[in-house]
């Protein structure tokens, strides 16, 4: 069993990552803070990872290593969390690189900022290949969001951390739950869902960890993290915090699909606004469209932007603020 005395226990569940698990535990294993214990969580490896594991943890006591059969990652980290005693829990994964100070700025935070039940960090984006440009907008867009308030208000557009980023207070897990098995993906859910019960999150403002985006990452493979289950997951929370009326910026076929998804879930969309005027009374869309320029004055309607693109997304912010919409009050991001 871990020590009560540890401050901070380490998740970090491994699957066939014998390639870069031994550079992440020294990672681990460099920290300036020093009073952490870290779970090894081999998830039925088959390849070297267990005996790196092994090697490892028998130089260092604060290393415990558990062998799972190959159940998955929530499992993995449900047993981590069973585990550990700390009151703080740290996330890794085997193929990223924790900065010296990670657990160090992290913990010193939550200490001096009780309200704050979870704290991340910005991150640097480790790819070389063109393909992964993708991942690359995306930790640029999560690096943007800094504070409880801008987290909290565009967590319905994605994940708002890397998930081997963050630090979070180990009661949260007694309060709302660990983590859940479903069609989803398993951490954006839980932010979800504890946001939901009003926990504040936040991000200390360097950059502590170093995430690689390898093409066998669980998030390019894992069915939990198709558009379809992401969608209708987020839509569960989303749906809780809307009107019952809205209307939706963008009238192109995926959109209204995400749109119906969101019907499911008990809110109906009065019409919906488009940059594009041939989808203004188009026979083929069968709705309501209006062209954004007829937007009425804030406080009649509430928008719901479904536009994923992220730059066209950011100019459809500037143009609402400069309406003088407000976020959070007269519309929400949603893609």
């Amino acid at each position: 069993m871990s020590s009560p005395q540890s401050s901070v226990s380490i998740l970090l569940p491994f699957y066939e990552a014998a390639q870069t698990l031994k550079e992440a535990i020294l990672s681990i294993r460099s920290q300036t803070y020093r009073n952490w214990e870290l779970h090894l969580l081999n998830d039925g490896s088959t390849d070297a990872g267990p005996d790196i594991a092994q090697e490892l943890s028998s130089m260092d006591s604060r290393i415990q290593l558990h062998h799972l059969s190959h159940g998955g990652i929530v499992n993995a980290l449900n047993v981590g969390l069973e585990r550990s005693n700390a009151p703080f829990i740290a996330r890794m994964d085997a193929d990223d690189i924790c900065h010296p100070q990670r657990l160090e700025k992290q913990v010193n935070y939550l200490e001096q900022n009780p309200k704050i039940g979870l704290v991340s960090c910005q991150v640097e984006h480790l790819a070389s290949e063109s393909s992964q440009q993708g991942y690359a907008e995306y930790v640029h867009w999560i690096n943007s969001l800094m504070t409880p308030e801008s987290i909290h208000l565009q967590r319905f557009v994605e994940s708002p951390f890397a998930h081997p980023s963050v630090m979070f207070r180990r009661e949260l897990t007694n309060l709302h739950g660990g983590y859940r098995e479903g069609d989803f993906p398993e951490d954006y859910e839980l932010w979800l869902r504890w946001m939901e019960a009003g926990v504040q999150m936040t991000k200390v403002p360097q950059t502590l960890l170093q995430w690689r985006d390898l093409p066998n990452r669980m998030s390019r493979q894992d069915p939990r993290y198709r558009l379809e289950a992401f969608y209708r997951m987020k839509f569960q929370y989303l749906a809780k915090v809307l009107p019952k009326n809205i209307w939706v910026w963008g009238a192109g076929k995926t959109t209204r699909q995400r749109a119906a998804w969101l019907e499911e879930q008990g809110i109906h969309i009065e019409g919906y606004y488009d940059v594009d005027p041939k989808k203004v009374g188009d026979p083929q869309i069968g709705l309501v469209v209006k062209h954004y320029q007829n937007l009425p004055p804030p406080g009649q309607i509430f928008l719901l932007v479904l536009t994923s693109v992220r730059g066209v997304r950011q100019k459809i912010t500037s143009f609402l603020k400069n309406q003088g919409w407000a976020e959070g009050k007269d519309y929400l991001l949603g893609a």
